[in-house]
């Protein structure tokens, strides 16, 4: 429809997770992939660090983006592409997938009339185009709709909801083709101005550098304002994902710094200890945790952990000689409870044949807006 100087396009915002985006169906969207980023930069106002022009959260965290499509593929119900939206520059990186929005692209398939719901819980076969992986979501029905109340809570987001199961042991290569890129469960790395560091190289869910805090000089307990106020630390850790970026031959360290800015993540492990929630100041128990993890994303600490980075995590815990499995130590349960800033995120694994086939985390969604975005007619124009 076109009103005045604007055109209208259906969207919803969906909370995934402690992640927020904005959903569309793929054909409600301009066919030209550069048009539509045009269109999507201006409907989420960026680049602007406040995106005050747009719907745009001015935080790596809500400055997301879901595109849903039904699938032909007979192994999926949708087809489903995420974009993480920049907020400072005029870019959107499709380079990986995330697993906080992904928790809400089943909901959105039920309540937009793309899968059958069925009572009580029903299964949703999700193709990422991003990573051209195929996972599930189980997701819970009440009435012939996606059920959002219930008593599961995920740290990092007020109140409780219903759980959703995500498995993602299908993601396991996401990026690389293989869960450790390199063929080593460690490598050590060549830091310019730091040393020699040893690191593993995992890949599930999207692929990730695992350090430990220590090496670092920290402890692993660390919150976002300890980190992100950090300059030195902020520029060693983009240059360990890099490095680490073109050992996995996702790109060469030029272009991850500038182009591929999602992926892979850099995360620093520390053993298990206490630590207090930087949001309400909860105490984290040492027994509670197997270890902690601090998940840097688009330059900044993740405020929780990542949904695709619980994934990663917690395959790495299960592969003997990482050295996540290291810091957790021999474990026969094989739910991994991972401690992140702002509380506690668990992966329940299993192992068949040294090969991994369950890789389960939870979560809960909520659909929070459906309507219009309206957006300049001018951005349709192809420059």
């Amino acid at each position: 429809m076109h009103i005045s100087e604007t055109y209208s396009i259906p969207c919803v915002i969906m909370r995934g997770g402690t992640s927020k985006g904005i959903f569309f169906r793929g054909n409600d969207l301009p066919c030209d992939p550069a048009v539509r980023d045009q269109v999507i930069l201006k409907v989420f106002g960026s680049p602007d660090s406040r995106q005050i022009n747009g719907l745009g959260g001015a935080d790596p965290l809500t400055s997301k983006l879901a595109i849903i499509n039904p699938s032909k593929r007979e192994d999926a119900d949708v087809e489903y592409t995420f974009g993480q939206v920049d907020i400072h520059s005029a870019f959107i990186d499709y380079s990986s997938n995330c697993g906080n929005i992904s928790s809400a692209v089943g909901p959105f398939a039920l309540y937009q009339g793309l899968v059958k719901a069925e009572e009580p819980v029903t299964t949703v076969r999700i193709y990422n185009t991003n990573t051209d992986k195929v996972f599930q979501a189980q997701v819970p029905v009440k009435n012939g709709r996606p059920k959002e109340e219930g008593d599961y809570k995920i740290y990092g987001t007020p109140g409780t909801g219903a759980y959703i199961g995500m498995d993602m042991a299908g993601t396991i290569g996401a990026k690389t083709g293989k869960l450790l890129p390199t063929g080593n469960p460690k490598d050590v790395i060549e830091i310019h101005g730091f040393g020699s560091l040893t690191v593993s190289m995992v890949d599930a869910g999207s692929p990730m550098v695992f350090v430990k805090a220590a090496d670092l000089g920290l402890t692993g307990s660390e919150g976002p304002d300890q980190i992100d106020t950090n300059l030195e630390m902020l520029e060693l850790l983009e240059s360990i994902r890099c490095t680490a970026a073109e050992k996995m031959g996702i790109a060469d360290k030029r272009t991850a710094r500038e182009k591929v800015k999602a992926v892979p993540m850099v995360a620093f492990i520390g053993p298990a200890q206490d630590y207090k929630s930087h949001i309400d100041g909860a105490v984290i128990r040492e027994e509670e945790i197997d270890f902690t993890a601090r998940d840097m994303f688009m330059q900044i600490m993740h405020k929780t952990y990542s949904g695709t980075a619980t994934v990663c995590t917690g395959c790495a815990a299960v592969t003997p000689g990482t050295v996540v499995y290291e810091m957790r130590g021999e474990k026969k349960d094989n739910k991994v409870r991972i401690g992140h800033p702002a509380g506690i995120i668990t992966c329940d694994t299993a192992v068949e044949n040294g090969r991994i086939v369950q890789a389960v985390f939870g979560r809960t969604a909520r659909r929070i807006m459906e309507g219009y975005v309206y957006v300049p007619v001018s951005a349709w124009d192809k420059k």
